[in-house]
């Protein structure tokens, strides 16, 4: 497996192999790129998982430049290695991915903690650029994203991102008398600060409540696939008008 602590810090060549971990359910499975948070996509099998992971790569690729990151996508399947493969559930099936990786229990240092943040920082930009871009747009209607407008887009990421607080054993923000936009950058700060806490000081076996606790590669894993996920959504609803 390639070493974990060199992600994001150098560029990728043609030559190089992508560690994959693979989640089926009975719908649906997974792929998710291991030393690559966010950069996950699903199909119906293994075969068609892995090519969406590969079509998906000069998307990441834009991603991470908003943040000066080098990634060079792979050109070809033989490229992507697959090192783990695990059941899904129904969250699989349901189109989320939701099995933690053995890698994921790794642990991280500070050099890797600062790497891990900044990616974050480019799939939330990539999400804000989208939702500029739609602007003065109206969202093709359609089974992705079953019909949610750009707002409602907006409110789900960030009621996505509160929630998944907890799983850092952090507590959820409440957004009394704000709106989803003035709740992106304290949400977005919590997390932040949520796991650097989780790195330093680590965490507990269950959470405030019982509730599970998510390794912080897996919860970074998981909060950046759903921000490109929707950021991607977005990007592929939009539809111009008709001159």
């Amino acid at each position: 497996m390639t070493d974990p602590t060199a992600i994001g810090s150098t560029a990728t060549d043609s030559t190089e192999t992508f560690p994959v971990t693979l989640e089926g359910g009975s719908k649906r499975t997974f792929a998710c790129a291991l030393d690559w948070p966010g950069w996950c996509r699903s199909g119906r099998d293994e075969t068609t998982a892995l090519e969406a992971l590969l079509a998906y790569g000069p998307r990441y690729a834009r991603a991470l430049q908003r943040v000066g990151m080098e990634f060079q996508p792979p050109s070809q399947l033989a490229q992507l290695n697959v090192v783990e493969r695990h059941a899904g559930n129904a969250t699989t099936d349901f189109g989320a991915p939701a099995i933690p990786a053995q890698a994921d229990s790794l642990p991280l240092d500070e050099a890797e903690l600062a790497l891990l943040q900044r990616l974050l920082r480019a799939c939330w930009q990539a999400f804000d650029a989208a939702v500029e871009a739609a602007a003065d747009k109206e969202l093709r209607k359609g089974p992705r994203g079953g019909g949610r407008n750009r707002e409602k887009i907006l409110e789900h990421v960030v009621e996505g991102e509160a929630s998944y607080l907890r799983r850092l054993a952090g507590k959820r923000l409440r957004g009394t008398g704000l709106n989803p936009r003035e709740r992106l950058e304290p949400t977005r700060q919590a997390i932040l600060e949520a796991l650097e806490q989780a790195v330093r000081e680590g965490l507990p076996e269950r959470g405030p409540r019982g509730g599970a606790i998510w390794p912080p590669r897996y919860f970074v894993r998981r909060v950046a696939w759903h921000v490109l996920d929707h950021a991607w959504e977005i990007e592929d609803r939009i539809q111009e008008p008709t001159p």
